[in-house]
């Protein structure tokens, strides 16, 4: 009768002792659901991710390992419950200056572990509030030595520095910060208003940029095809000028060997039968052929006296050519042919007359 009392008693002091409760860690701003303290039934069972800290007779025993704990009672005490989760806490909205005297609201969260419930139960009376405290004033400290557009650039270094900051000082507490991020910052309406107007200016200033760097590439763009045109120009100018040239010389060429063939066939004809006679036939038809253009470029001209005596001038033409042909070889006649066919000439030049024998007379 009496072990069934016993057994009874036990069942339900073990019952109650598993009975959690809220509990209220740091300030009003962060709260947090925790074990309650359990009572001594000898038989206790820890649950995982919790680290029951032992005490016997006011002083640390140890610490109990997740699952079954037997107890002595009276002599020990659970004195403290850590839970060894990641904890999450709210860091309140608060006030700080950059370096450029800009006041800001920031909040932000942080993320935080126990890895020594030892220390978190000693070496600090609330090591949550002590931990969100550090990173309030770290974040000041470090908002201080940013102007405030590196501290929408540069979050990222922002955050890294604090959570250094804060683990320096929470290694003595056997609490780890594992990463801390801002959330919101809020700038004064004014000075949101100046940076809206930066932004707009700065949109204004790469406009203007744009289109200033367009403008250019097209008076470049410009330039090169005008460059190119003068070039191409100027080619097609030199090779009609080389076409030009060498069709001009070509067409000397033509006729400088007409000229020659012209004259071999006149040497030849020549020395034929009745040449004589055609020959002075020739010259009487270039006689009157210049009689012809007298006065139609000049109203000046120089008249021989015996103009109107055509067989004697060709006379005269007859015998100069008898002398010449008797006084040179035939060797010499030939190189002057030769000579004469290579020389240009102009086809409208009068061919030459005879010294003039009689004065100058006007029309």
């Amino acid at each position: 009768m009496l072990r069934t009392v016993v057994w009874r008693a036990g069942a339900g002091l073990l019952k109650h002792s598993r009975q959690t409760a809220p509990v209220l860690w740091g300030t009003r701003a962060q709260q947090r659901w925790a074990s309650s303290l359990p009572m001594n039934t000898v038989v206790l069972f820890v649950p995982q991710q919790e680290a029951w800290v032992v005490e016997r007779m006011g002083r640390f025993h140890r610490i109990l390992e997740p699952g079954l704990n037997f107890l002595i009672p009276i002599l020990d005490r659970v004195r403290y419950v850590q839970s060894l989760k990641e904890i999450v806490i709210d860091v309140p909205e608060q006030s700080a200056v950059s370096l450029d005297n800009v006041t800001l609201q920031i909040d932000g969260v942080l993320y935080l572990r126990i890895l020594d419930p030892f220390k978190a139960s000693y070496g600090v009376e609330d090591p949550e509030y002590a931990v969100t405290q550090l990173a309030q004033t770290t974040m000041r400290s470090e908002l201080g030595k940013l102007t405030l557009d590196k501290v929408f650039r540069e979050r990222e270094s922002l955050n890294s520095n604090i959570v250094h900051s804060i683990n320096q000082a929470s290694d003595e507490w056997g609490i780890r910060c594992l990463r801390y991020e801002i959330k919101d910052i809020h700038v004064p309406p004014r000075v949101k208003e100046s940076m809206q107007m930066q932004v707009e200016a700065e949109r204004k200033k790469r406009a203007t940029v744009l289109e200033s760097e367009g403008t250019r590439e097209a008076a470049i763009n410009v330039a090169e095809g005008r460059k190119q045109a003068q070039i191409l120009a100027s080619e097609a100018e030199k090779e009609e000028q080389i076409n030009k040239a060498a069709g001009e010389a070509n067409a000397v060429l033509a006729k400088a060997e007409a000229k020659a063939k012209a004259i071999r066939l006149l040497s030849a004809a020549l020395t034929l039968q009745n040449g004589n006679a055609a020959a002075s036939l020739s010259v009487a038809e270039q006689y009157v052929l210049a009689f012809s253009n007298l006065a139609k470029e000049s109203n000046t001209i120089i008249l021989p006296s015996n103009t109107g005596d055509i067989s004697s001038m060709v006379t005269q033409a007859m015998a100069i050519y008898g002398s010449l042909a008797k006084t040179q070889s035939p060797k010499a006649l030939e190189n002057v042919t030769t000579i004469t066919a290579e020389a240009p000439s102009d086809e409208n030049a009068v061919p030459e007359q005879p010294a003039p024998q009689s004065t100058t007379s006007s029309f």
